[in-house]
């Protein structure tokens, strides 16, 4: 018995046998768990920052798109990002080395908003209330025929001094119907004063004496509506600018110079607020980001159509008129001094050619008028330059004062006009 229990305490335990080291492949099949455990946590973790670095890539885009927009500042639009390379990698699979989508620089740039600015995004209204205020001196002017929009004399009158001040305050609305089409509408509302100091060198003998005269006309009321449409044609990939198309279409709902009180010698009682005729003014806009600075340019023409007044001034009948069009042009540079502060430099020209009318002379004799036969007169050719500075200042995000000033650099422009523009971006 003895024997036996040695011989079965020298045998091996059955638990033992059974619980050998452990297995090498169990170990390896529970770390490349653990493994694919950390990636798949990995992975979650950088789609989640890939999410907010996309999200936060949308938001400062649409903002700069709101500061550029609503500072009055021209560029084209800023390209979405393309949500196909910015999307998430699919399960357990992951991608290196895609190439980045061209984009254009996404700078801040500050050129003039009359110039051109960005297109309202798709969807959005902007507001615009505008102020602006132009003033003109002349020390001596003749006037020969009609003269449009400032006065319509008839004859030769002898100014020795002129002064005209001009308040206009109006409402601009700008719509997008798409990201690369925007309508908008200007309704203004004019204060006009015009005060003169004349010798009038009338060909009629009796008035020949009449000496020097002082006048002044006021006039206030709703102005010319002006229509805009505008559509990029390019979005400044490739190498090149960005390039927008634009039309300007104005109707004459101010008061015309042909409808305006007048005295014996067709001098107005009363200022006009309106140009008197349909306009259209297509351009094409250029935008060449070189940063830090920005280059920008319009070219365009404006069209100003003739039509039948039948208006008698002084002592002529006036049939017909056909006012001055012509090529205008600007040229220009923008500078973002900082997130909040831009400034813009700029040159504007146009070219307006004569004006034609055709008129009448009356004559009375014997206290019975008379008309002549009709004669075509014209005026000289209009060379109007500017010389511009802006200013845009960002209060936020939907919010921007911009701020204009033009100089006069030849005779027959405005000697000084200030525009204060506060642009306000609804959804």
């Amino acid at each position: 018995m003895t024997g036996a229990a040695l011989l079965v305490a020298m045998l091996p335990n059955p638990a033992s046998a059974q619980a050998p080291a452990a297995n090498p492949e169990t170990s390896d099949f529970d770390s490349l768990q653990a493994q694919i455990a950390a990636e798949r946590s990995a992975l979650k973790e950088q789609r989640r920052v890939l999410d907010a670095q996309e999200q936060r890539l949308i938001e400062l885009e649409e903002a700069l798109l709101d500061k550029m927009r609503a500072a009055g500042v021209q560029s084209a639009q800023v390209a979405p990002p393309d949500r196909a390379d910015t999307a998430p990698p699919t399960e357990g699979v992951s991608s290196v080395g895609v190439k980045p989508v061209e984009r254009p620089p996404a700078q801040e740039v500050a050129v003039l908003a009359d110039r051109g600015s960005v297109l309202t995004k798709a969807g959005r209204l902007t507001i615009e209330p505008t102020f602006e205020y132009g003033r003109a001196d002349r020390n001596r002017f003749v006037f020969r025929g009609i003269e449009i929009p400032q006065s319509v004399l008839v004859g030769i009158f002898d100014i020795n001094e002129s002064r005209q001040d001009v308040l206009t305050v109006s409402a601009v609305g700008r719509f997008g119907l798409t990201d690369r089409i925007e309508i908008g509408v200007k309704v203004p509302w004019v204060y006009r004063e015009d005060a003169f100091v004349l010798i009038p060198l009338v060909q009629n003998p009796p008035q020949s004496g009449a000496g020097t005269i002082n006048r002044s006309a006021k006039g206030s009321g709703i102005g010319d509506v002006e229509f805009l449409a505008r559509y990029q044609l390019t979005d400044g990939t490739g190498g090149w600018p960005f390039l927008t198309a634009n039309v300007q279409v104005i109707a004459p709902t101010g008061s015309s110079p042909f409808e305006v009180p007048r005295d014996a010698l067709g001098n107005a009682t009363e200022a006009a607020t309106g140009f008197g005729f349909w306009g259209v003014s297509p351009s094409v806009t250029v935008l060449m980001p070189t940063d830090p600075a920005t280059l920008f340019g319009v070219l365009g023409y404006n069209f100003n159509f003739g039509k039948d007044v039948d208006t008698r001034i002084s002592d002529a009948q006036i049939d017909h008129v056909d006012p001055g069009s012509g090529p205008n042009m600007t040229a220009g540079i923008g500078l973002a001094l900082n997130e909040r502060t831009s400034l813009s430099f700029a040159y504007a020209h146009n070219w307006l050619f004569s004006t034609k009318s055709t008129v009448r002379p009356i004559t009375v004799r014997n206290g019975i008028p008379t008309i002549g036969d009709p004669i075509v007169t014209s005026t000289r050719d209009l060379q109007v330059g500017r010389f511009l500075f802006g200013i845009s200042y960002r209060v936020s995000s939907r919010t921007t004062i911009n701020w204009t000033v033009e100089l006069g650099a030849t005779d027959d422009a405005t000697d000084l006009r200030t525009t204060l523009r506060i642009p306000f971006n609804l959804n």
